[in-house]
């Protein structure tokens, strides 16, 4: 299937049909995926991170750690004796001055981990100026500096303030606790976000990554809307992490956690710039539209960063590791798929049974290749850009025709990606009866008496299409 072997994305992202087109640089591919990170060690920097690793590794881990400790009586004090309500309440004074306190451990830690060197540009606006900070781009846990050195909340799953030690760091800068138990969880963040927004400075700022995942930095991905919605003026801080060698980036598909600390600990300096923009006011159609704000502020950070921006969202991150079960290389143009799924409106909404009925309608056309405008009609639309771009992204010949099962496939990739087996039954159930029964015979697809990895299904099923092309003629 071209879509999932194709070398490069080549087909630019259109805006939906009938709307108008967004600026070129908006519209443009970033230069790689930016859920995925490598890092590639040369022999000499081997021969120095093995060096590092027993020398200088396992003191800045203890030391690190002993900041670490070091700080936790002091949020246990701030916290000791209070109520849960009470975490409601606008800081007081004596806060403050641990918030002064814990500052210089926090910054201590980070020396001890070899941020020796901290560049910072701009000027910090007053909660009064500026209620809600927001962060970009996200792309590690060390993006937590800002917020040590800040003490400002920050959005984060409740589940963290029950972790040891880290919890009660977490419940002392009173974070806006979101729960994924509580279906009504999203309303009530956006709620307390917006009610400390409007406390005239009482609260301290809200510091919110509107990204909401990590990425690479070759990109601003969707920013989230949250951080918006209350239509207050937020300060823009951008990040950079200028080193020879990035061993800060914690992506989707990459290395771990542990292998990130190991590498960056093991760096002899590590550098980090945090740079504030000017305050940005929302217009009265900012206010009343938060994606056009949203879209707004991502554009001024993107300027000061000098990369592009993307329609990837935070829900791509899945398709991330749809790719890597499924095997297909990195360079995969699902997410370019999705991007244009999106703007026509095409992910069903209930799945399975429009899944189903796809395929089945698929099966019917027996591997006939469809045109431009078959394609239109099938899926009820008119003609338009980004139809034309998705319509490319399955072209294989000359002659401008597509296979229509190849779009089911990718439709229930991107609309279901953490069932890759379901999509693999699907991409079976799209052939003719005829074809089954022969790849049954060949491959035993169905028969074996021992269940089939993920790996070894997804493999055959996955070829499917291109095996059995040429049979079809």
């Amino acid at each position: 299937m071209r879509l999932l072997r194709r070398g490069r994305c080549t087909a630019k992202v259109s805006g939906a049909c009938g709307n108008e087109e967004e600026e070129e640089r908006a519209r443009l591919p970033p230069v790689r995926n930016p859920f995925v990170h490598d890092i590639r060690l040369s022999v000499l920097q081997k021969v120095q991170l093995a060096i590092m690793t027993v020398t200088l590794f396992p003191i800045r881990l203890l030391l690190a750690a002993f900041m670490m400790l070091l700080a936790w009586p002091f949020a246990f004090l701030a916290a000791w004796g209070r109520i849960e309500k009470e975490s409601e309440r606008p800081m007081n004074m004596w806060r403050k001055t641990l918030d002064f306190m814990l500052k210089v451990i926090m910054r201590a830690m980070w020396f001890a981990g070899g941020f020796h060197w901290m560049t910072i540009k701009g000027r910090r606006a007053l909660p009064k100026e500026a209620p809600i900070i927001t962060l970009a781009p996200h792309s590690s846990y060390f993006d937590a500096i800002p917020v040590t050195m800040t003490m400002a909340s920050i959005v984060m799953k409740a589940e963290s303030k029950d972790i040891p030690i880290w919890g009660t760091l977490i419940k002392y800068i009173r974070p806006v606790l979101v729960s994924r138990s509580d279906q009504y969880s999203r309303r009530k963040t956006v709620e307390e976000i917006k009610q400390r927004a409007l406390s005239n400075g009482r609260w301290p700022q809200v510091m919110i990554f509107p990204e909401g995942t990590c990425t690479n930095r070759s990109c601003l991905i969707t920013f989230k809307p949250g951080a918006f919605i209350p239509g207050v003026p937020v300060q823009p801080v951008v990040l950079r992490y200028p080193n020879k060698m990035d061993t800060i980036t914690w992506t989707w598909q990459g290395p771990g956690a542990l292998k990130i600390l190991w590498l960056t600990l093991c760096q002899l300096h590590n550098n980090v710039e945090i740079e504030f923009l000017p305050i940005y006011t929302p217009s009265e159609e900012e206010k009343r539209n938060p994606i056009l704000y949203a879209n707004n502020v991502r554009k001024v950070m993107a300027n000061a960063l000098g990369v592009p921006v993307t329609d990837y969202t935070f829900e791509d991150c899945q398709l991330v590791m749809s790719d890597s079960q499924l095997k297909l290389p990195v360079d995969t143009c699902l997410l370019e798929f999705a991007k244009l799924a999106r703007k026509l409106n095409l992910k069903p909404d209930k799945i399975e049974k429009e899944l189903d009925e796809l395929a089945e309608s698929a099966k019917k056309m027996k591997g006939g290749l469809t045109t431009l405008e078959t394609f239109a009609h099938y899926l009820k639309l008119p003609i338009c850009d980004a139809l034309r771009d998705m319509f490319l992204l399955f072209t294989e010949n000359e002659n401008g025709t597509i296979d229509i099962r190849e779009y089911v496939i990718a439709l229930s990739v991107v609309s279901r990606p953490s069932k890759t087996h379901e999509t693999i039954k699907l991409a079976f159930r799209a052939l003719p009866y005829s074809q089954r029964a022969a790849l049954k015979s060949e491959d035993s697809l169905l028969t074996r008496s021992r269940p089939l990895s993920i790996t070894q299904l997804s493999g055959s099923s996955l070829n499917m299409l291109q095996t059995t092309r040429s049979r079809m003629s």
